[in-house]
């Protein structure tokens, strides 16, 4: 990831082994995120996911 590209402040995120985590706070560093869920119908946060997630190796 290319910490230099600077943190979205409209998505937080927590999740700070995901590549387009800010790592300096709890932001991402995407312009936009795609949000998904792998339920037919959600009824809890668990089951929707950041389908942007990408694994900082």
């Amino acid at each position: 990831m290319d910490n230099r590209r600077s943190s979205n402040k409209c998505i937080g995120c927590t999740v700070d082994n995901c590549a387009h985590h800010a790592k300096s706070e709890d932001y991402c560093t995407l312009h936009q995120v795609s949000i998904g869920t792998h339920e037919q119908k959600p009824t809890e946060p668990q089951c929707v996911d950041c389908e942007s997630f990408l694994l900082d190796n």
